[in-house]
């Protein structure tokens, strides 16, 4: 098989400069750029499915606690036409219903023209200027979102919110179209928010995946016990990460005799990207269903 030689390859570079500038350019842009974009959709998604409906639903709740539309003062009336009735001043919208004077000139002053020209319009609006501006909706849905997190956390931990979350899953695993979808968002999630209690102890290089082919991992702990007993001697968990994307790879189990350690952190080892080979990779390498390989190299 070909392979290109080391000057081969600079010479291809050099040959064209504007080309490898706007890559290393995209290199420097994309990540914080996607990071933005997540970060932005993620919020908008929040606002939309959550925020607002939340908002909506508080904003009926207090209309319906201290709105004051009146349909039935006596007399005819011109639309904007300011009416005194029980020692208070209401004014007639379109729809022929009477606000207070105090509602319309408030709205009026916080808003501007156009106003609402119905009484729960208007009452509607003078709800969210007074009660549900956004620097008091933010934190306090923030706060009560945290709070049912933390409630649904601790659910979830006890026994029967376990059981409960092991059936549901496993109903949405007999849907044909939902199962694929739910699996790979659950492996997303569980690789960026469960906790694993396993953690990387060395960097070793291991012969896989034949002798002779030196291969870079991360030793994870001694492997099953019953590998162990086949094998008559000590054994190693080694997670061997693979390249460009280390969040993917093998749990690999070899002799503890055939593993060369190495002098050198995991942020030190010689593949770009292995730096997010964090304590988290071997839990996504567990719930991917990687395959596990038992490797004994011949003398």
């Amino acid at each position: 098989m070909l392979s290109m030689t080391p000057q081969a390859v600079d010479l291809s570079r050099s040959q064209h400069p504007f080309r490898s500038a706007v890559l290393r350019g995209l290199g420097v842009v994309l990540p914080p750029l996607l990071t933005i974009v997540i970060f932005l959709w993620v919020w908008r998604t929040v606002q939309y499915y959550g925020l607002e409906p939340v908002q909506r639903g508080a904003r009926e709740v207090i209309v319906g606690w201290v709105g004051d539309i009146r349909r039935d003062l006596p007399g005819e009336h011109a639309v904007g036409e300011i009416v005194g009735y029980e020692g208070q001043e209401y004014v007639r919208l379109s729809d022929r219903s009477y606000v207070p004077l105090e509602v319309r000139d408030y709205v009026q002053d916080q808003q501007g023209a156009p106003l609402p020209q119905t009484g729960g319009g208007m009452y509607r609006r003078y709800v969210e200027l007074k009660y549900l501006a956004p620097w008091v909706v933010v934190p306090v849905f923030l706060c009560l979102f945290l709070l049912l997190l933390y409630l649904l956390g601790k659910f979830m931990a006890a026994g029967i919110g376990r059981v409960m979350v092991n059936l549901l899953e496993g109903l949405i695993r007999r849907l044909p179209l939902i199962r694929n979808v739910y699996s790979s968002v659950k492996q997303v999630t569980d690789f960026m928010f469960n906790e694993s209690d396993i953690e990387y102890t060395r960097v070793v290089a291991i012969e896989y995946p034949r002798k002779g082919i030196w291969s870079i991992g991360l030793v994870t702990g001694e492997s099953l016990a019953d590998i162990r007993t086949a094998a008559h001697e000590p054994v190693l968990a080694v997670l061997v990460p693979a390249s460009p994307m280390p969040v993917t790879g093998f749990t690999v189990t070899v002799p503890k005799r055939e593993a060369v350690d190495l002098n050198i952190t995991i942020d030190q080892m010689p593949l770009r990207g292995y730096s997010m080979a964090t304590t988290r990779v071997y839990s996504i390498s567990l719930s991917l269903n990687m395959k596990s390989v038992t490797c004994f190299t011949d003398e």
